[in-house]
């Protein structure tokens, strides 16, 4: 069982930074890489840094009174997020194996299949 006086308060600002980041590297990823599974990632690591953004914000917002409502708000984001994010990983992974299945690579040069 923890003591509450040994929790440390993490600032929400670090948070925001660290979601930030998180976009950031998100967005090199879907811009530098050629690889369908590797630019697949990248945008869930911008999806979470989206639910990192909410979460830091929920954080902040329950420190206020009477602003417990909006804090409530961002965490049913969050759960929106979070189910689109299952949504979008099997969606995703069915197209990766029709199109390998099809082209027989993911190599997002190679799939020219919108062409006639």
């Amino acid at each position: 069982m923890m003591n509450a006086d040994l929790l440390i308060s993490v600032p929400y600002t670090w948070v925001l930074a660290l979601s930030g980041v998180l976009l950031a590297i998100g967005i090199l990823g879907v811009l530098l890489r050629r690889n369908a599974i590797t630019i697949f990632l990248s945008l869930e690591i911008m999806l979470n840094s989206g639910t990192l953004a909410f979460a830091a914000f929920a954080m902040h917002f329950a420190a206020i009174p009477g602003m417990e409502a909006t804090a409530l708000n961002g965490q049913m984001f969050i759960f929106f997020i979070i189910a689109i994010a299952a949504a979008e990983a099997a969606v995703g992974l069915a197209l990766f194996i029709a199109l390998h299945r099809l082209k027989g690579s993911i190599d997002v040069d190679r799939a020219n299949i919108l062409r006639w």
